[in-house]
């Protein structure tokens, strides 16, 4: 390899010789926790999201706004393995449900469904998995995840067919239920909730380490690139005779 600038390829090496140590570094379970970089970011951006992410009573109001609609809804579940347990959780909200050729239908109250079903999902988005579980009476592990999924998996399937129905204004709570409810509540469970306002400083920190790092990787190429004399310069303007 024919260098021509010794000085500046050196400097481009030493600047990816170190980037590669705190590339490997980040691999490393030294940051903190069980995990390595990655995962402490991660982590923190979790925490960050759960802390912005809590809409559950918001959508309570709408459910308590269909309190005294009864419904009739045959919803396919995808996963046959959760209807014997999504039968068990519309029966304790009140309706009455039966698992038959790959469907559900139940009938009831449907903003007491909902309600029944945002209890859960609040629960759950708290780290209250023993409520859940006491709830249901049920002590198996993980279970209170199991009852979550099913619960959503009757509700998604249980979406289109009320539109189907002309219940539209009833198909968008029971998606809000879901999406604002039922998947944060159980995506999250485990996490703790933190505030943006009160972690700024760790957060622009990990952001300015990024533009740092992603830098360090473009110097460290372009000056190793301009010690072998291949650089980026502005061409010449010709001037015409």
């Amino acid at each position: 390899m024919l260098i021509r600038n010794k000085a500046l390829f050196n400097k481009g090496l030493l600047l990816l010789a170190t980037f590669m140590c705190v590339f490997a570094s980040l691999f490393m379970p030294i940051w903190g926790g069980h995990g390595n970089g990655l995962d402490a970011a991660d982590n923190m951006f979790n925490r960050l999201s759960k802390g912005s992410s809590y809409f559950i009573p918001g959508v309570q109001e709408q459910a308590l706004k269909l309190e005294g609609k009864t419904v009739t809804v045959t919803a396919k579940v995808k996963d046959a393995a959760l209807a014997p347990i999504a039968v068990k959780n519309l029966t304790q909200a009140g309706a009455t449900a039966e698992f038959k050729d790959g469907a559900i239908t139940y009938s009831g109250d449907l903003g007491k469904i909902l309600t029944a079903a945002l209890a859960d999902a609040d629960d759950m988005f708290k780290n209250n998995g023993k409520a859940v579980q006491d709830r249901y009476g049920v002590t198996e592990e993980g279970s209170e995840k199991t009852i979550t999924k099913a619960w959503w998996s009757v509700l998604d399937a249980s979406i289109k067919e009320l539109q189907k129905q002309k219940l539209i204004q009833e198909a968008k709570v029971v998606g809000n239920v879901n999406k604002r409810g039922l998947e944060p509540g159980y995506n999250f469970y485990g996490i703790s909730g933190e505030k943006v306002l009160d972690n700024v400083l760790p957060l622009v920190g990990l952001l300015a380490f990024y533009v740092l790092y992603t830098m360090w990787y473009g110097y460290a190429i372009f000056d190793m690139f301009g010690g072998i004399g291949l650089g980026m310069s502005k061409s010449k303007v010709k001037k015409e005779a």
